[in-house]
């Protein structure tokens, strides 16, 4: 005769038996929660694909950023080709903030954090590298130093590599457009505070010297802000910024704005604030291995919009330079 087995029976109390269910019940939502990840991700290189390139991605998405995070932004459009091979901390670095905004604002991209966006960044590097001469780039030349250079002499090379940088993407319509400004406006008013006061004292005295009225705001003065009140439609309103503009920059081509006057600004990011209020936009590289940003190429950008401005009639104003040179 077989014997029948006796029905086994889980002799666990109630409340142990509740818990070993609980623990089998997430695994679903586990899983659920997995392909919904894999969602966003696949949404997300879809949302990059569709602007084809990293860059696109971030123009589209910046106005969507906070200040810091629009540093980033800023630093990774316009360096992309350092930014493709910085670690998180080297990049914010350069940028003026720290490593934690920049995952942040990588993630606020919808990457899973800086390793992912880095990726997209070596890929459109990649790309341009590789389409470079089919686009007319000019390849730069040899070092400049040997490669063990000094400090002194990696900062120099940083200037050259600057000024090559410039010359090949600053825009030859928008230099004349600035030039025809300058030539034609009433009165000119030169914007640029802390380090950039010095380049608008500088291009101020330039264009004195061809007898142009030239003002110049460089703080939040009494007699500064009564200059930006006589703006109107028939001055011209300079803008020089390095990095995050200066309020008081952006408060000026704000009010060249309402008061329909004519607004350009000189700066070394292509998305910022000041350059968005303006009509004429002129951009120069700054990179450098300093602690403070390279201005060689501000420099000999200010110097060759003065000599624009003095070869559309030379006749005109040698004498005016000539009375400055017998003082």
């Amino acid at each position: 005769m077989k014997r029948v087995a006796a029905p086994t029976t889980d002799r666990r109390p109630a409340g142990a038996r509740g818990r070993g269910a609980r623990r089998v019940r997430p695994e679903q939502p586990r899983a659920q929660a997995r392909g919904s990840t894999a969602a966003a991700g696949g949404g997300q290189a879809a949302s990059v694909s569709e602007h084809l390139t990293l860059s696109k991605y971030i123009r589209a998405r910046f106005d969507e950023c906070s200040r810091s995070q629009k540093d980033v932004a800023q630093y990774i459009v316009d360096h992309l080709d350092e930014a493709a091979f910085q670690t998180a901390e080297e990049l914010a670095r350069r940028a003026n903030t720290s490593s934690s905004t920049v995952v942040r604002f990588s993630q606020a991209l919808g990457f899973e954090g800086f390793p992912e966006l880095q990726a997209a960044a070596r890929e459109e590097y990649r790309r341009v590298h590789a389409q470079g001469p089919a686009n007319g780039t000019v390849e730069a030349g040899g070092p400049l130093f040997s490669l063990d250079q000094n400090e002194s002499e990696t900062a120099l090379a940083a200037d050259h590599l600057n000024l090559e940088e410039t010359v090949r993407k600053v825009s030859r319509s928008s230099v004349e457009s600035l030039i025809e400004a300058i030539a034609a406006a009433d009165k000119v008013l030169v914007a640029g505070t802390d380090q950039m006061a010095f380049f608008a004292s500088y291009l101020r005295h330039l264009l004195m010297l061809l007898d142009l009225r030239v003002d110049v705001v460089a703080s939040p003065s009494q007699e500064a802000l009564s200059r930006l009140g006589r703006i109107d439609d028939r001055t011209l309103v300079i803008g020089l910024s390095a990095g995050r503009p200066h309020p008081l920059v952006v408060r000026a081509m704000k009010l060249a704005r309402h008061r329909k006057a004519s607004a350009a600004a000189i700066t070394d990011a292509t998305l910022s604030e000041v350059a968005k209020l303006a009509q004429i936009k002129l951009y120069y590289s700054s990179n450098s291995p300093a602690y403070v940003r390279s201005h060689t190429a501000l420099l000999s950008l200010i110097q060759a919009i003065a000599y624009g401005v003095y070869a559309q009639d030379s006749a005109q104003y040698d004498d005016r330079i000539k009375a400055f040179r017998l003082k």
